[in-house]
């Protein structure tokens, strides 16, 4: 886990990019896949939502496409990025419906949960 000394790292040991700011994505919404002790659902994954994938996160109990304005959510669409969590991510892999990712905005812990060569698969610049 990054420290202030050490910052949030993507998957090549780089410094993180921003995953997203419109939306605002994180779960620190600081638009970056950033985690924490916290974060029990460790949202470390850069997804870019599909209409494929939402219909399959809402069908899962996660409706994301839905805004709750008291939370200050927008809901998603086709096309924004969002911080995934990382089972989320493998539970959509394993139904086929897994979105693409932007792996320098990928947190390095999402390694932890899911094979470096399985995500390079779904780089967003390849699909």
């Amino acid at each position: 886990m990054a420290t202030a000394s050490q910052p949030a790292r993507n998957i090549y040991g780089e410094p993180l990019v921003p995953c997203s700011f419109n939306p605002v994505t994180g779960f620190f919404r600081d638009g970056c896949c950033k985690t924490s002790a916290e974060d029990v659902g460790t949202h470390v994954v850069c997804a870019i939502m599909t209409a494929e994938f939402l219909e399959f996160s809402a069908s899962r109990g996660n409706d994301l496409s839905t805004p709750v304005p008291e939370w200050g959510f927008p809901g998603l669409k086709p096309g924004d990025q969002w911080c995934l969590c990382a089972l989320r991510w493998n539970e959509a892999l394993a139904a086929g419906m897994a979105p693409p990712v932007v792996l320098e905005s990928t947190n390095f812990s999402a390694l932890d949960l899911i094979d470096e060569e399985v995500l390079k698969q779904f780089d967003h610049r390849q699909m």
